[in-house]
């Protein structure tokens, strides 16, 4: 009886030391983590086992077998597969919920309004996010675009601007996905019935509107001017005049990777099919990846007689309807260019010899 009694208290107190055990592990921070962080990946289809495992080996968790138990008390929470960052001790129980809440690691990538695809796969080969040329390929394949524009060649133009939460090993394709659904989330909020708007007038289909974005997007960067100039640019689309569109010759450059930083005359008489100097009508393609106010302006252009625009040296643009005011314009913009009021000062006019006669005759 004795021996049965002693035999009882021992198991007891294993369990105790045991639960004991178990809740030591759960509730105090384990491990020391080094100055550059630990990253874990839990894969998809992960057991609660697996993830525990993995944990440990890692030295995220005191013990695996206590996570794993933990994690059972909890059957309703599953473990979220990803990339997961610890840079300091936590309790197991902490561990648990980061990775049953999908407390991921991401990386921050902004891709900003106007920027080629080239410009975004330097920005990202930059950032050591991926390789140049990885990004490159996957934003020159069409094929998820060719609902909306036909004669696409890249994804130029529907590579949305946006911040990109990117896991550890972000995947190029991946990427251009969640870009691609971003556009096209805006594209339904400034224009609902553009998948079916085809035909009519220059600019009017989608691949074509995109088109008139891009340019509108690369020519001004204040929100309340590109309706102006998309309605510009509309205006010399309905009369056949050429666009004139410098970004359009800058892009045809940086494809032949030619482009300095400076634009010549000798490049607005460059052959290629995105010189709207040489070629009438809207270029190709997109050439740059619009936000959603440029686009917005592209659908639903100002209605106004505008066929001119040229700098103002402020960062915006003097609008004008015929040649003669343009030109009035340009010397303005010289002006402002050499520090002088963009107006010049109005000179009284002479008086005549019968005026200067009565003047001093009222003396």
């Amino acid at each position: 009886m004795r021996i049965l009694v002693a035999l009882l208290l021992i198991v007891l107190l294993a369990a105790g030391a045991a639960t004991v055990y178990l809740w030591y592990c759960i509730e105090k921070p384990y491990g020391t983590i080094p100055a550059g962080g630990v990253y874990v990946t839990i894969p998809h289809g992960a057991s609660r086992r697996m993830a525990a495992r993995l944990l440990a080996e890692n030295g995220i968790i005191r013990n695996a077998f206590a996570f794993e138990f933990y994690a059972r008390r909890h059957p309703k929470r599953t473990l979220v597969a990803g990339d997961y960052y610890f840079d300091r001790a936590l309790a197991g129980k902490a561990v648990f919920w980061r990775i049953a809440n999908g407390d991921v690691f991401v990386q921050p990538f902004t891709v900003r309004e106007g920027e080629t695809i080239f410009e975004i796969a330097q920005d990202l080969e930059g950032m050591k996010y991926m390789k140049a040329d990885e990004f490159l390929k996957a934003a020159e394949d069409p094929s998820q675009v060719k609902d909306l524009f036909p004669e696409a060649k890249t994804l130029e133009g529907f590579l949305f601007p946006a911040t990109y939460n990117l896991p550890l090993h972000p995947s190029a394709t991946e990427l251009t996905g969640m870009m691609l659904r971003k556009f096209r989330e805006a594209l339904a909020r400034v224009a609902p019935d553009a998948v079916s708007v085809s035909g009519g007038e220059p600019g009017q289909s989608v691949g074509g509107t995109v088109t008139l974005a891009s340019l509108v997007e690369r020519e001004t960067p204040k929100p309340n001017e590109r309706p102006l100039v998309a309605g510009v640019f509309t205006n010399r689309l309905r009369r056949d005049m050429p666009l004139q569109c410098d970004p359009t010759v800058i892009y045809a450059l940086q494809m032949d990777d030619e482009y300095n930083g400076t634009l010549t005359l000798r490049d607005l008489h460059l052959n290629s099919p995105y010189n709207t100097y040489r070629y009438k009508g809207l270029p190709p393609g997109p050439i740059g990846n619009p936000g959603e106010v440029a686009l917005a302006a592209a659908f639903h252009p100002a209605d106004t007689d505008y066929l001119y625009f040229v700098a103002n040296t402020q960062g915006g643009h003097f609008f004008a309807s015929t040649l003669a005011e343009h030109n009035e314009n340009v010397a303005k913009y010289h002006r402002l260019l050499r520090g002088e009021p963009a107006d010049p000062p109005v000179v009284p006019p002479h008086p005549t010899i019968a005026s200067v006669k009565h003047r001093k005759g009222k003396r």
